[in-house]
């Protein structure tokens, strides 16, 4: 996950609000179910020591979701009276929640809005083709391509003229097979989708994978229901599943093969929260991998004003100069560090490897950057 969208959240000290809230449900009391929420959501604030303005604006700005046909929910981080950034989720949140602390909690953001692979769904039938381009928050219309419109229907006459006319029904198939792997090409490099689902008829499919470059191979899926089919939701939701699992399944196998010392005697990979915090302090995390149910993911740490100001211990950061300390999770200060050098975060947990072998363990690893 790119983590460039939260640079806002870092700008500003805090104390921060963190509220996630679950907009999946649309009946006819969504509304008013949306509004108890938005009063609970910021008298728990308040409780937690929030001040006054910025649960106004919290409460607000949830109101403002009353009527919202969102498919499944937002995250909004506060303070000193702003909503400063309100990102939607690509899954709903397993209830509401607020949190009141000294850094945005932003850990959940890498299950509830991380990864959300965009594919195409190409329509394709002899004539041309539809494309679709689909992800968490919707669909919209991505072109249509138009190929050669006759003849595209064969004969079973075994006349010497109608043999001719098949051999220019199957002339047709094949341009239009071309036409729409180029268009689909384009369109793939002009949306940077992640999938390519090709749906309809078995032999229309096949003819328009086979014509599609090689780079794109890994990124094709055929779908096995038709346009009509109501199982033909099904089949893209569990492509980008899929996807998911497959990623964090190879940044699990690059973490693993990086924890083994290389022929400078260094590992490419640390984990547990003090190899954590000395990687970031050093700027030397390259990419965030998290376990959200690990222990470490909740385990305190200390923070000072910078991102790179963080330590296991309180006495640590005034050895390093720090006169400002402040406790934060491990997760979220660790997110702050990566947004500060660019580097990227993943949830690991679509991997069943890491709930099966406990890595990275205690929840919290990273791959390294040498300088």
């Amino acid at each position: 996950m790119d983590l460039a969208f939260l640079q806002p959240l870092y700008e500003h000290p805090g104390p921060w609000a963190s509220v996630y809230v679950d907009t999946s449900r649309h009946t006819e009391d969504t509304a008013h179910e949306r509004h108890l929420a938005a009063v609970a959501l910021s008298r728990e604030l308040s409780r937690q020591g929030a001040d006054e303005d910025t649960c106004r604006a919290v409460r607000e700005a949830l109101e403002g979701l009353r009527r919202s046909p969102e498919p499944h929910g937002r995250a909004l981080f506060a303070r000193a009276g702003e909503v400063v950034l309100d990102p939607p989720l690509t899954v709903a949140p397993d209830g509401n929640r607020a949190y009141w602390a000294p850094l945005p909690h932003t850990a959940p953001l890498l299950e509830l809005a991380g990864e959300d692979p965009v594919c195409v769904v190409a329509y394709v039938d002899r004539k041309g083709a539809d494309f679709e381009l689909r992800g968490a928050l919707g669909r919209q219309d991505a072109g249509t391509v138009t190929g050669r419109q006759y003849p595209v229907h064969r004969t079973s006459s075994a006349d010497w003229s109608e043999k001719h006319f098949q051999l220019r029904v199957e002339n047709t198939w094949e341009h239009n097979a071309a036409e729409i792997a180029d268009a689909l090409a384009v369109c793939q490099e002009e949306t940077r989708a992640d999938l390519l689902v090709l749906v309809g008829d078995d032999r229309e499919r096949r003819s328009v994978h086979d014509r599609l470059p090689k780079r794109l191979e890994d990124l094709v899926v055929e779908a096995p229901h038709g346009a009509g089919s109501r199982l033909l939701d099904e089949d893209v939701e569990q492509a980008r599943a899929a996807h998911v699992r497959q990623r964090a399944e190879r940044e699990l196998e690059r973490f693993l093969a990086a924890r083994e010392p290389g022929d400078d005697g260094r590992a490419a990979a640390v984990e547990g929260v003090p190899a954590l915090v000395e990687a970031a302090r050093e700027h030397r995390i390259d990419e965030l991998l998290i376990r959200p149910d690990g222990p470490d993911a909740h385990r305190e740490v200390w923070i000072g004003e910078d991102p790179d100001q963080l330590a296991v211990r309180r006495t640590d950061l005034k050895i390093l100069g720090e006169q400002h300390s402040w406790p934060a999770r491990a997760d979220d200060a660790l997110i702050r560090s990566a947004v500060a050098t660019g580097a990227p975060a993943i949830s690991v947990t679509p991997a069943p490897a890491a709930e099966e072998t406990e890595v990275p363990v205690g929840g919290l690893g990273a791959l390294l950057r040498w300088k």
